[in-house]
């Protein structure tokens, strides 16, 4: 068949279960690719740092920036995983939660910042090289999904403080 008749012939449907298959497939590769790696990792530091005293360390010098936003000090160990990869600081906090450290009113103000300011690191070469943003602007960039993460925390608290 010559080019021009398969550009004149019509496109053969696909079927919905086909998409799907074909969507599944690729969630799965996502999954155990990106987000199961990020997650185990996660869970692992935490064991080492709980187990080192390093954590407890961290959370005793964070505690008091930590407590503007109601937060426990060992907090801060999700918002560094969550700036590194969302995954990573999902599973931080998943470990955190599952040592006792965190609880569902922590987790509840947390989840936003982890999304907002999440895999910012990851996404810095991949993006911001790739669009050509100045180098004087990417600190600013950078800065800018940090603050409003801060800002969500603190917005969080009063919303958990008034249920």
């Amino acid at each position: 068949m010559t080019e021009e008749k398969k550009a004149a012939a019509p496109a053969k449907k696909e079927m919905v279960t086909d998409v799907f298959v074909r969507g599944a497939y690729q969630g799965w590769g996502i999954a155990t690719h990106s987000m199961i790696p990020n997650v185990l990792m996660a869970f692992v530091i935490i064991k080492a740092l709980n187990i080192t005293g390093i954590l407890a360390l961290v959370g005793k010098v964070c505690g008091p920036v930590m407590a503007i936003f109601g937060l426990p000090g060992e907090a801060i160990m999700v918002l560094l995983g969550a700036w590194m990869s969302m995954g990573g600081g999902v599973g931080v906090a998943v470990a955190l939660f599952e040592g006792g450290k965190l609880v569902g009113a922590d987790l509840g103000i947390l989840a936003p910042a982890i999304f907002l300011m999440g895999s910012q690191v990851q996404y810095l070469g991949r993006c911001l090289g790739v669009i050509g943003i100045e180098g004087k602007m990417i600190p600013i960039t950078m800065a800018i999904p940090i603050i409003v993460a801060l800002i969500s925390l603190w917005v969080m608290k009063l919303i958990v403080l008034a249920a």
